[in-house]
């Protein structure tokens, strides 16, 4: 099981940038992505962003695409997602997860069912 603890979310303007970030911990897989999901109140829970583990390579919904980047330091067990020019609709709880390890092609990268652990989420809020 891996244990995922989002942070950095918070309070900013429209046109402001945000940078959260997933510090990872326990077992992890060299073929384990990871990605971003948001929830906003009284709607489904969508994805954002995922990135393999090892590769490195990433995906990305087409709406934050350009907007939102996502990275991560293997390093430092953690992973990131860079959120510039936000947007008042871009408002939700934010939430790192992990899994899709056997995903072959880019579609199940971006379903949260494949997905096995979750973090508890962080809220980021952008007043317009």
């Amino acid at each position: 099981q891996v244990q995922l603890v989002e942070s950095g979310g918070g309070l900013v303007q429209a046109g402001g940038s945000l940078r959260l970030s997933c510090a990872v911990s326990g077992r992890t897989f060299s073929n384990h992505a990871m990605g971003w999901f948001r929830q906003a109140p009284g709607k489904e829970r969508v994805f954002v962003a995922a990135i393999t583990w090892s590769g490195g390579i990433t995906y990305y919904s087409d709406s934050m695409k350009g907007r939102f980047i996502i990275s991560r330091d293997s390093a430092k067990n953690t992973m990131y997602l860079q959120m510039n020019s936000l947007k008042a609709e871009d408002t939700a709880v934010y939430y790192c997860a992990a899994g899709a390890r056997y995903c072959i092609g880019s579609y199940c990268y971006t379903r949260h069912e494949w997905y096995d652990d979750w973090g508890q989420g962080t809220q980021v809020t952008v007043s317009s």
